[in-house]
């Protein structure tokens, strides 16, 4: 369990160290996002923040996104996990650069942790750096990494219940992708039962159905992340 960001199971005598801890460690947190999101400015570079649980294809999504907006877009990628290098190597057979940042036992990427790997790839003007969160439906909502927007996915093996069970990261999103919409047939998932709970923790984000593998509603996906590219200026990054 993470003890740093306020989901350990710390008993009474320790609650109040606890909440010093994790005000001290957003504190410092805040700062360095404050830095990457200054920093990527300055070289007008856009940042996405991808979260999920497990397993709710985010990597797959990049793999086809980054093909298909070649050309268009130029994409670079931070990789989150607790280990291996597994999913920065899937990403680089694409083409797109990829900085993997293994977090051992944290449950989430930190600003200072993407801020090394943002000046590692040293993206162009005008790219946008895909973040690929750590899985994990609790602390990565919590954390300011410096990023532009924030997409939440959900597949829909998971059932609908997700934005209730867990509000606060589907309240901090702007965009919510419902993946893996192919397995519908299959599924007793609710579709409207989920955009229902999704406008009631965040009516203002859009929810995309999409699947990857069937290449159902990229596009749409795709023209939202091209909104955020940034047109590159005469002269490049200072």
């Amino acid at each position: 369990m993470c003890g740093t960001c306020g989901c350990d199971d710390s008993r009474e005598a320790a609650e109040a160290r606890t909440l010093r801890l994790e005000v001290d460690v957003l504190a410092r947190n805040e700062e360095s996002a404050r830095d990457n999101r200054a920093w990527l400015a300055a070289r007008r570079v856009s940042a996405v923040n991808l979260m999920s649980s497990p397993g709710a294809g985010k990597t797959t999504l990049l793999e086809h996104t980054i093909r298909a907006v070649a050309g268009t877009v130029t994409c670079a990628v931070v990789e989150g996990d607790q280990e291996t290098p597994l999913d920065a190597e899937r990403i680089r057979a694409t083409g797109a650069r990829a900085v993997q940042v293994n977090t051992g036992t944290g449950c989430h990427l930190e600003a200072a942790m993407v801020g090394r790997a943002l000046r590692e790839l040293d993206p162009p003007p005008g790219a946008v750096v895909l973040i690929e969160n750590v899985g994990n439906l609790v602390c990565p909502g919590l954390f300011d990494l410096g990023e532009s927007a924030r997409v939440v996915l959900a597949s829909v093996t998971e059932g609908e219940d997700k934005p209730s069970k867990y509000p606060h990261m589907y309240r901090v999103a702007d965009l919510v992708l419902l993946t893996k919409v192919d397995l519908l047939p299959y599924l007793a998932f609710d579709g409207d039962l989920f955009a229902g709970s999704v406008r009631l923790v965040n009516p203002s984000a859009p929810v995309l159905p999409v699947s990857a593998t069937a290449d159902t509603g990229l596009a749409d996906w795709y023209g939202w992340l091209r909104a955020r590219s940034c047109p590159p200026t005469t002269g490049g990054p200072p």
